[in-house]
């Protein structure tokens, strides 16, 4: 009688050729029995030989498709059966979904040559995919994912596709979205009042519209693109003008990865990150400037093709670098359906190219770089987004609804964390309205039911996220502070759930314990322990509230007002604007003016003393100049920033930036100065800390740490402490974290505390016997 083994595998192992691998692999080693899709992940029964069954094991571990990630496997000896071949069956569907969704996978290069092979019945086909490429996240509907769940259900395979589909041997084993011109969707080129059907034609118009410096609203995996040629500079004002994108950097898309190194400064690391299964938008200094891309920025944010829309267009002539810009009005949600991208986007684009298989989900593209610590993912969304990002130790359902600025939401569906891909600023209405749909989303993928849902939410009474959480249905609800959260994110990255640790949160903004505006925070603790605040920046004034992140003149009136013999800065060298005397007005009044400890708008005080002093255009962007202009400089000394008591002092810091600058020291000098006073003070900081506590090892997190240079400066100062840093890597270091840590923090304290309940209730019920 042979072995037989019932196996269970999680992780990313649905969408992604595992059960056609699972075939081929048992047929290698003479097994019997089968394989198919389940709530969890995917179920495999195997019968044979005791040494063929564990070659088989190791070998699914060690060769399994690039796409694939396993994150479990539990094998145990069973009965055999019989079998008498090794099948693949239909998908299991009796419990609740636990699998881990594949991400849309880039177009592999299989494809590509039958996409240009002229005898290849897929030849110019730009929705040409297989079980090793193509779209996922964004066609799936339900679980499991099954062509009938999927957003190509609408078109039945035809013959030759049916065949392809059913054989084991072939790529197109069980791929789900597989078509090809006779059976599957098409492209078509629509401006004004003319269509142009056929995919090639399609292509072709879109094209030339490009070469003649017009924009074309591209269908691409996850939404609309808006796309113009990148070195016409007359194009790329007009989308500009159009979106009503003042100044914030273009994304763009080139031809291939010899475009990319002669517009790049690439490190080997950077073109693995490029070129990677996520193919992230990858930023890294640039090598030309191209007029109106990226003003005032020393660096560019470059994407290879992913689709094979992509390299069709390419292939038929489109100009090398694009701008390939989500498809929106500034801030708002990318478009996804026709309909509303037709209607949205009309004033923005010339010509439409249009795709006819609908996308389920809007996903955007994702961001990253390679940093002083690593790969950092900025923006998450298109390849990695909804993979889990942690396991964290829970069997209940939680669902985390993260901050109110680059939105994403956590669920937690037996231990694993998924989070959502990138949603947006949530006041703006369309962002908030696909915050709800994507929550809603997630719990019906899931199966999620209210009566058994841990909700999380952010501390602050005011967000929306919030208050949407008073809104939904759920058994338990939980408020996590915002920059707790921040450090909560980097320790589930890595599963350290009893690691102490000294966490340093830094960004613009977030509701602190105490009602006053937080941003400049350092807490010791762990996850399950929860954190204690020990350390943050010297309160100062934040006069007009959130309004002064647009200002920075305004952000420095709250700062500069505890400094003494200021001289006139509405003159020159600083010239500050008549908005700057208004918010002095406001501090001095203690009328509409805030506590805070936000490092965010610390940064914004310096950018305004250095030159910055008009209306910032997006979040960020005065700290983006400081930075630029400080990163020209040579390594110069620190200004004092001192860490006194529990108090980073910003006045000495401030007063150093003023004297130079009256006594004419080059700005970018200043700048330099600046930044590794920060870093600095921020080293003395969490080694005094640590030794207080004592650990050894430092968190950092928050939009802040998205700057490198101070990453550099602060990596560079706290080497010879022999201290660990960790930072994010899986997660955004800004908000775009926040609901992952929110989930961990809710877990493991919930947790906790029924823990320590059921020892109290012990206790007492032997305190009465």
């Amino acid at each position: 009688m042979p072995n037989a083994y019932s196996i269970k595998v999680r992780g990313v192992v649905q969408g992604v050729g595992f059960r056609p691998f699972v075939y081929r692999l048992a047929c290698a080693n003479d097994l019997k029995g089968w394989v198919l899709n389940a709530e969890e992940g995917v179920e495999i029964h195997l019968e044979g030989d005791e040494c063929h069954l564990k070659s088989f094991l190791e070998e699914m571990k060690t060769q399994a498709p690039e796409a694939a990630t396993i994150a479990e496997v539990c094998a145990a000896s069973i009965e055999a059966s019989g079998f008498a071949e090794f099948t693949i069956r239909e998908s299991a569907g009796a419990g609740r979904p636990t699998a881990r969704i594949s991400p849309d996978l880039p177009v592999c290069d299989n494809c590509l040559q039958e996409l240009f092979n002229p005898q290849d019945p897929r030849y110019l086909y730009p929705y040409i995919n297989c079980t090793n490429c193509g779209p996922r996240y964004s066609v799936i509907r339900s679980l499991p994912y099954d062509r009938p769940n999927t957003t190509m259900a609408d078109w039945t395979l035809d013959d030759h596709c049916a065949a392809e589909y059913a054989d084991p041997a072939n790529r197109r084993f069980h791929a789900q979205p597989v078509a090809c011109p006779a059976c599957g969707p098409h492209y078509l080129f629509r401006a004004a009042e003319e269509t142009v059907p056929g995919d090639a034609e399609a292509i072709r118009n879109a094209v030339h519209y490009l070469h003649t410096g017009r924009i074309v609203a591209v269908k691409g995996l996850g939404g609309y693109h808006l796309a113009c040629d990148a070195k016409n500079a007359e194009a790329v004002y007009a989308m500009r003008a159009r979106k009503f994108r003042k100044e914030k950097p273009f994304a763009l898309m080139v031809k291939n990865i010899e475009v990319a190194r002669g517009l790049l400064h690439l490190t080997p690391q950077a073109e693995a990150l490029l070129s990677s299964v996520a193919r992230p938008i990858v930023l890294a200094q640039a090598r030309l400037e191209l007029s109106g891309v990226a003003p005032e920025n020393d660096e560019l944010g470059v994407m290879l093709p992913y689709t094979p829309l992509h390299h069709l267009l390419f292939a038929a002539g489109a100009p090398e670098i694009l701008v390939m810009t989500s498809a929106n009005r500034s801030s708002e949600p990318i478009a996804y359906r026709n309909a509303d991208a037709l209607e949205q986007l009309s004033g923005i684009a010339d010509g439409f190219l249009i795709g006819e298989r609908p996308i389920a989900r809007r996903v955007d593209d994702s961001v990253a770089r390679i940093g002083v610590f690593g790969a950092t993912v900025l923006r998450r969304a298109r390849g990695y987004a909804p993979s889990a990002a942690a396991t964290i130790p829970t069997d209940r359902p939680i669902l985390a609804l993260g901050a109110d600025l680059k939105n994403t939401v956590t669920l937690v569906v037996a231990g694993q964390a998924f989070v959502s891909q990138h949603i947006g600023d949530l006041d703006h209405y369309e962002s908030f309205c696909a915050f709800r749909e994507t929550i809603q989303d997630l719990l019906s993928m899931y199966e999620i039911e209210p009566d058994e849902l841990l909700l999380v939410h952010d501390t602050h009474p005011q967000y929306f996220s919030t208050s949407q959480a008073s809104e939904l249905p759920a058994f338990e609800r939980v408020a996590v502070q915002h920059h707790r959260a921040h450090i909560a994110s980097v320790l589930a990255e890595r599963g350290a759930w009893d690691k102490r640790v000294i966490g340093v949160s830094c960004d613009g903004t977030g509701y602190g314990d105490d009602g006053t505006i937080w941003g400049g925070e350092i807490f010791s603790g762990s996850v399950r322990e929860d954190f204690e605040r020990v350390g943050h920046l010297r309160p100062a004034a934040l006069p007009g509230g959130d309004a002064a992140a647009s200002y920075p003149a305004q952000a420095a009136a709250g700062f500069l007002a505890q400094l003494n013999d200021l001289p006139d800065l509405t003159a020159p060298p600083f010239s500050f604007p008549s908005r700057y005397l208004d918010a002095v007005e406001l501090v001095q009044a203690k009328v509409r003016s805030f506590d805070t400890t936000s490092m965010g708008r610390l940064f914004d005080a310096a950018a305004a003393l250095l030159g910055f002093t008009r209306e910032a255009t997006f979040e960020g962007q005065a700290a983006m100049w400081l930075e630029r202009i400080a990163s020209h400089s040579s390594v110069t000394d620190a200004y004092p920033f001192p860490f006194m008591g529990n108090e980073l002092d910003f006045r000495p810091l401030l007063d150093a930036v003023i004297r130079d600058r009256l006594r004419g020291r080059n700005e970018t000098e200043i700048a330099r100065a600046f930044h590794r006073g920060i870093a600095e003070g921020l080293r003395a900081a969490v080694v005094t800390l640590c030794r207080a506590h004592p650990v050894d090892t430092v968190v950092l997190s928050g939009g802040v740490f998205q700057n490198e240079l101070l990453l550099h400066d602060l990596k560079g100062f706290l080497e010879p402490e022999r201290l660990q840093i960790w930072t994010n890597h899986v997660v955004p270091p800004n908000d775009g974290g926040i609901s992952l840590g929110q989930a961990a923090l809710a877990a493991l304290a919930i947790k906790q505390s029924h823990a320590s309940q059921e020892e109290a209730d012990s206790a007492w019920a032997t305190h009465v016997t």
